[in-house]
Formats: structure tokens, sequence, C-alpha cells
């Protein structure tokens, strides 16, 4: 009998998450050589291809599919059991920030995981805008940020990628006016600047009609059909349509999740937080069923 191995595994749930060879590479710290590498390891060590190619991308085969669920499962189980035997309880408080589009999506998976490890820990959570957060970071006023990573801005830590999609109301045909109602951040919005840059290039007519930092009011002016937005795919809800370039909207760029921390002396909690925050990010679905090609 054949055992799967842990890293090959969490290479394909990165594959997977990201979108493709090259930015899963990024994710696991390893060469795109050696990650298409694992991967036919894997394929031989099941014995069945989980890729196939459909024109130049690449896409999860019936099998691949398959493995993928399980594949989640054992790394999730593997870094639950490591930090179930460490025996240095951690005592004391960390300050995580986090913009609230993610804090929606990502904090429940984080807290649970972080709470199950290190039940006496304190966790203090700040919802703001990435600019805030990395200010924050940089004063010391927090310990650790999930923050949307622009190079512009410095360093960061590449946690997770995602595709920024077009969303409208799945009930209205808010879209098809002329000029298009936005719903968007405040100018200093990475996703805004895509998205009316996009919306320029494709000669395409747009007024902002609603403006707000926050994630839960700009989702309400795109389900009311008020108003189109830009979410990365995981930020999608019930009730949203994704448009496309068969609807006129141009496609948009990836969006990176990065991590940053605190300078400073050793901080055991941030680490043991910044380790369940990566393992939440990775543990999490991808909706995309293609792939990029394994060369980019």
């Amino acid at each position: 009998m054949h055992l799967l191995d842990i890293d090959q595994l969490r290479t394909f749930v990165a594959i997977a998450d990201t979108g493709s060879f090259t930015r899963a590479a990024d994710v696991v710290h390893k060469t795109q050589s050696a990650v298409s590498m694992q991967m036919k390891r894997l394929e031989d060590r099941i014995g069945r291809p989980i890729f196939e190619r459909d024109g130049r991308l690449s896409k999860l085969t019936e099998e691949g599919e398959r493995l993928l669920d399980y594949a989640r499962r054992i790394v999730r189980l593997n870094a639950e059991c490591m930090a179930s035997f460490n025996d240095n309880e951690l005592v004391g408080r960390v300050r995580l920030g986090l913009p609230d589009d993610y804090a929606d999506r990502y904090l429940p998976e984080i807290l649970a995981r972080f709470s199950r490890s290190n039940p006496k820990a304190e966790v203090t959570v700040v919802c703001e805008p990435t600019h805030n957060l990395i200010e924050r970071v940089q004063h010391g006023d927090l310990d650790l940020a999930i923050i949307t990573h622009v190079d512009r801005r410095g360093p960061s830590e590449i946690v997770r990628i995602e595709q920024l999609l077009w969303v409208t109301s799945g009930r209205h045909a808010v879209h098809e006016e002329s000029p298009i109602p936005l719903a968007l951040g405040r100018p200093n919005c990475d996703w805004r600047h895509s998205a009316t840059e996009a919306l320029e290039s494709a000669d395409r007519a747009f007024r902002i009609a609603y403006v707000s930092w926050h994630s839960t009011a700009v989702g309400a002016a795109v389900l009311a059909g008020l108003a189109v937005s830009v979410l990365p795919e995981s930020a999608v809800r019930p009730g949203m349509r994704i448009l496309g370039p068969s609807d006129g909207f141009p496609a948009l760029p990836s969006c990176k999740i990065g991590l940053i921390r605190a300078r400073g002396g050793e901080n055991p909690l941030a680490d043991a937080l910044g380790f369940h925050i990566k393992q939440s990010l990775d543990n999490l679905g991808s909706t995309r069923p293609l792939l990029a090609p394994a060369a980019e």
C-alpha cells in the first residue's frame, strides 16, 4: 500500500487554491520545477492523473477533485495533530488587524484553529483598511495584520492569491445601465483602482454611486440591485452574479493577500497566530475549476 506524502498534498492544495503551479511555488517556497515534480510523483503514487489539459489551461480531473477533498482534510489534521502536542502553552494577548472583507470570510476559521491550540490566549481584532493596518503595524499598535498586498506599499508574506471578480445582483440588471453605477471603496482602495482602470481601458462609461470602507455596505448596494462592484472570489455572496467579458466587463487582476508583522523582539503568540493564519487560508477552497498552465 502506498502512503501519501503530506508535503505533496500541501503543494497540491496550494495549486488548487492559487490557480497555478507558478503561484503555488511561491506559497510553498519551492521552485516551479520542484512543484511539477511533486505533482508527477503524487500522480504516480495514486496511479491516476489529477490534471488534464484544456488548450493552454490545466484543470483538475474527476480523480483530482476527489483527491483535493481528502488532501485538505489530511493537511489540516496533520497541522492540528502537531499543534496538540506542543507542551509550551501560550498565555497573553496578541493583536491582529485585517480588513472587514477578509474578516467575514477568514476570521472564523483562523480564531477556531488558534483557540483550540492556545485556549488561554487573548486575541484583540481590529478591522480597518489595509493602509491603516500597515501604519498600525509599523507603529507597534498591532502585532500582525492580514492585508491586500501591493508592491508599492512594501513587502509582505503572500499567504493567498484570489481572482478579483465583477459582481452584480442576481435578480437585477443594473450592470446593463450606462453609465455603470459602481459601489466601491474609498479613493485609495486598490480594488477601486483596478475596477476603474479596467473600465477606462475598455472604454466603458461608469459613475461612482456608493462609497464605503465596509464590505457589508458595498455588498448591500450590490444585492439591492443598485450597483456593480468588485470582490475577491471568496467574498462573493449568495444572490450575487459574477460578470465577465461576455457581459462587457473586462478581466480583473488577481488579489494578493499578505501577512505583515511588527518589528521587534520575539513574540511567540504572534508567531503561533501567524502559523494558524497561513494554515487556515491554505485550507480554504477555490471555486474556480480551471488552473493556469504549469509554465507562465
